[in-house]
């Protein structure tokens, strides 16, 4: 069997695609303690360290045949990186070279990177390909629409594909139907409030008005950013990229509310039976941060075919 360890791990999307992909997750890692507990609580059979990875200690992670890695993404992100005058932010990026570390020690066969696709505008991106480069691997960019791996969701994410190859490995990622939020949402379930009642934005009510124009009685709708801003969009099509924040509302003739944190986790793809905290706000930044369990297997099966 396949195995690899998970630096990053997060929430685990990255794990639980691999688990249903057939790859046995030996090792994962990450910072932030309530991300092992429920990485742990979720996949029990793997080994779980929370430490800032810049400190790894490699001779003690397992032997592994791929890499699996989410690096911290804010850094890059054009909403709350550098660029935003988010400074705070500048030292997330050199979470990636744990990458570089983590390949130098075990020269596994191969592995996997999830990122925003601002990561390659990185000033030391190329320095950090040449350091994979020089280990005597190629990397190859994959910009994804996690829609179009049947995620209900349109998320899209940079999959650096790293192989031990003569040229960059290009996947084939076969392209699927488009999976409709109506498929996860319960418009029965839910605390629902009156839409019309004081306090409420007249922005808010501009946009449901556009919504009903357009998609009737149901339908969703961000409450804050860009793309489906003015209109909301329908429940026939995939819901827009789930973040760290609430930001989906669900509008039901002349009630609303927002996303459910169960919601949010079938748009990323989690197995209805994923253990999660009793928070909602928990939950939901701990989902926003994931990799979509799905579009992980997609694409960990497509580089075992290639292999």
């Amino acid at each position: 069997m396949t195995t690899a360890i998970d630096l990053f791990a997060g929430y685990g999307g990255w794990t639980t695609g691999a688990t249903e992909a057939g790859v046995q997750v030996l090792w994962a890692a990450n910072h932030w303690p309530e991300a092992v507990k429920w990485h742990a609580a979720n996949h029990r059979n793997t080994e779980h360290v929370c430490q800032d990875l810049h400190q790894a200690r490699w001779e003690n992670v397992p032997a592994h045949d791929l890499l699996l890695a989410s690096p911290c993404c804010q850094g890059h992100s054009r909403a709350r990186g550098k660029a935003s005058g988010n400074p705070q932010h500048d030292s997330s990026r050199s979470t990636a070279w744990a990458v570089v570390s983590a390949l130098e020690f075990h020269r596994p066969d191969g592995g996997l990177v999830e990122n925003v696709p601002e990561f390659v505008e990185w000033a030391l991106y190329p320095a950090w390909v040449a350091a994979i480069q020089a280990l005597g691997y190629q990397v190859a960019p994959h910009i994804v629409d996690c829609a179009d791996l049947g995620v209900p969701q349109h998320r899209v994410r940079l999959f650096l594909v790293i192989t031990r190859s003569r040229a960059p490995l290009m996947l084939e990622l076969h392209k699927r139907q488009h999976v409709p939020a109506r498929s996860f949402l319960d418009f029965n379930a839910g605390k629902w409030s009156p839409i019309v009642r004081p306090g409420r934005a007249p922005a808010t009510l501009n946009r449901i008005r556009n919504g009903r124009q357009r998609f009737g009685d149901q339908f969703v709708m961000p409450y804050y950013g860009k793309g489906s801003g003015l209109t909301g969009r329908s429940i026939e099509r995939p819901i827009g990229t789930i973040t760290t924040r609430d930001r989906w509302a669900l509008v039901r003739g002349d009630e609303m509310r927002m996303l459910s944190a169960g919601e949010a986790l079938a748009a990323m793809s989690f197995p209805a039976d994923t253990l999660r905290p009793e928070s909602h706000r928990l939950t939901m930044h701990m989902a926003g941060n994931a990799v979509p369990p799905l579009a992980g297997q997609r694409i960990i099966e497509a580089l075992l075919a290639a292999a």
